[in-house]
């Protein structure tokens, strides 16, 4: 599994597709008006001890359950 409807695997973490593109937008933004501080990736956390039944972002709180 590569990646989910909100979510995208980078190997090392699930990336919220939503707050990615929002970054994306930003930086551009932040191109033509002067560098600011970069953002954090959003990556999502477990909404379960196991890691198998959701992710959740916690930049926006975007939620997805995951069926394996």
């Amino acid at each position: 599994m590569n990646q989910t409807t909100h979510f995208f695997n980078l190997g090392y973490g699930w990336l919220c597709k939503h707050c990615s593109a929002e970054d994306t937008e930003r930086k551009h933004h932040q191109h033509h008006q002067g560098a600011r501080k970069p953002q954090a990736l959003a990556l999502a956390k477990w909404v379960d001890d196991q890691h198998f039944r959701g992710l959740m972002c916690p930049r926006c709180g975007i939620a997805e359950r995951i069926n394996q």
